[in-house]
């Protein structure tokens, strides 16, 4: 009895226990779930944490649109509009300076005292200068070839050729050839006709120049001829006015040397046109003379025919056989080549004769204008030992020490022209250069006192071996002076662009430009950035922004900076700002 009652309470604590089991397991899966999905959240949240820290952190900047002025910063050095070098001519020793470095000259100012050159030689190197020119002008005296008995052989050998032709032609064609001679005749009728004005013109434009006198010259043959005649006449003029000058200031003793050096340089001027015009006139009258010696044949030759046509067409043409008039064309054909032959074989033989005597005549003018120079520098170093400023400037060197010895050719100072003011050159690419034009004001950078403009003057090729760069030349104005060096800032003109990023956010491939825009995208844990690469094209920039074509426009984001290396797609991390 005690038996089964114990047997029953157990059997009823085991259906007790399996009927709690369930629950228990269900909680306790409930419980592991909660406490797995508790652990996931806590590793994904310190994993985004841990893997945005190891991303590139970027700065960005929107992009903007509006008007953009292009600018050309660039630094040159200010040089002087125009410098004076201070020249002395001859071997001089300086006994003073009467200059120094940066001091205002003005003109006839004393600069330097040299000791003068005592010349015992300048009345025998005179005399030798006046020998040179009377060879030099001895020699200009020549008679112009003249080859006109020559051509005039050769013309009727030619009229007697052409008459022997007409004839032997005459004879082949004698019969049914009526209508084809009568054509012809016309047609050499009518040349003939031009070519006898043209000979006519030709023969009065060759008297013309004979006599120095050109109003019945025709102008499309006699060229310059005319023009270079009366500037001889005015220079001869000239010279003549000066010498007589001379002469009166040697008989009164007033103003001897400075009449002498116009004299000489009248004289000068005067023999350089007298050669001008005198080759000037040899070159067109020989070939005038030779264009007309062919028209002239021209003319005998067609007189002949139009004579021969009539001639031969009232006699009824000639009684010679074919064979004797064609043997007759032979011989007088020998005998035309003949001439022509012994005719070019004189000019030939006169062309060497000329070419020698040419350079003979140059090398007696090269020793005239040697010996000139002696004598002038002779005459100017037996002057004066005072050198003095021909112009009023600041001096910017000084090339020479007391005692030394003077270099023909070297200065011995240079003179700032100040008043013609300051330039300042800059060299930018083609591309730039057409983007400012003259006039254009530029800003210096470096201009501290606010007292110094530099305004575009010209644009000019930069003439550096294989550049392809141009030079800009600002005027400048001002408290500058030469060797300072200026930074200039050019505006280029302004334009409005639908696109203006910072300098910082261009950069440059082997492709071209580009610049990183930035791409977000939204996940469960928040919003993912991402760096897209846009190839854009640079329009205009300034110091700090450049406006750029591409796929890109007002609003969005590029990166201008970032704190390591990234690429195209990578996930990139703003900056906190």
């Amino acid at each position: 009895m005690n038996e089964s009652k114990e047997l029953k309470e157990i059997l009823a604590e085991d259906d007790e226990k399996e009927k709690k089991s369930p629950a228990k397991k269900r909680e306790l899966i409930k419980t592991l779930i909660i406490i797995f999905l508790a652990v996931m959240l806590i590793l994904t949240f310190f994993s985004n944490t841990i893997m945005n820290k190891s991303l590139p952190e970027i700065t960005t900047e929107t992009v903007s649109s509006g008007k953009l002025t292009e600018r050309i910063r660039k630094d040159g050095t200010v040089e002087s509009n125009q410098a004076y070098d201070v020249m002395i001519d001859g071997n001089r020793t300086v006994e003073k300076i009467h200059i120094k470095l940066g001091q205002e000259v003005k003109k006839n100012d004393v600069l330097f005292t040299v000791s003068a050159v005592d010349s015992d030689t300048l009345e025998a190197e005179e005399k030798s200068l006046d020998e040179l020119k009377l060879a030099y002008e001895t020699a200009l005296l020549k008679e112009p070839l003249d080859y006109s008995k020559e051509d005039q052989a050769i013309k009727a050998a030619r009229a007697e050729l052409n008459e022997a032709i007409a004839k032997r032609d005459a004879a082949r064609n004698n019969s049914g050839n009526a209508a084809y001679e009568k054509e012809q005749y016309n047609r050499n009728k009518n040349e003939l006709t031009r070519l006898t004005a043209l000979q006519t013109k030709l023969e009065d434009t060759i008297k013309a120049i004979d006599s120095d006198s050109y109003s019945e010259a025709a102008p499309e043959f006699s060229g310059d001829l005319a023009s270079l005649c009366s500037e001889f006449n005015a220079a001869e003029q000239e010279y003549e006015t000066a010498n007589s000058l001379l002469k009166v200031a040697m008989e009164t003793g007033n103003g001897i040397e400075e009449a002498r050096a116009d004299s000489d340089a009248k004289e000068a001027v005067r023999n350089e046109k007298r050669d001008a015009y005198n080759n000037a006139k040899n070159s067109i009258r020989g070939d005038l003379i030779s264009r007309l010696s062919d028209v002239s044949n021209s003319v005998n030759d067609l007189t002949n025919a139009v004579n021969s046509y009539s001639s031969d067409s009232g006699e009824g043409g000639t009684s010679d056989s074919y064979e004797t008039l064609a043997a007759a064309v032979t011989e007088k054909q020998n005998a035309l080549e003949v001439l022509i032959i012994e005719l070019n074989k004189t000019k030939r033989t006169d062309s060497i004769t000329n070419q020698k005597e040419a350079l003979d005549l140059e090398s007696k003018k090269k020793a005239v204008d040697k010996q000139k120079e002696k004598v002038d520098k002779l005459k100017k170093e037996a002057k004066a030992t005072e050198i003095k400023s021909k112009y009023s400037g600041i001096v910017s060197a000084i090339n020479v020490q007391p005692d030394d010895k003077t270099t023909e050719g070297n200065p011995a100072a240079t003179i700032d022209l100040a008043d013609e003011g300051y330039t300042v050159s800059i060299f930018v690419e083609p591309e730039k250069a057409k983007k400012v034009k003259k006039g254009a004001e530029a800003d210096i950078v470096n201009n501290w006192n606010g007292d110094i403009t530099a305004v575009l003057k010209e644009i000019k090729n930069d003439n550096s071996n294989g550049s392809r760069q141009k030079k800009l030349i600002f005027s400048v104005s001002g408290d500058v002076k030469s060797g300072e060096r200026i930074d200039l800032s050019v505006p280029c003109g302004g334009g409005n662009y639908d696109a203006i990023v910072p300098k910082s956010a261009v950069k440059q491939d082997t492709e071209g430009y580009y610049v990183y825009t930035v791409r977000s995208k939204s996940t469960p844990l928040g919003n993912r950035y991402y760096a897209d690469k846009v190839t854009v094209e640079v329009a205009a920039s300034d110091d700090v922004s450049s406006a750029v074509i591409g796929n890109i426009s007002r609003g969005d984001y590029v990166i201008t900076a970032g704190s390591k290396v990234f690429g195209a797609g990578d996930q990139v991390r703003l900056k906190d700002k």
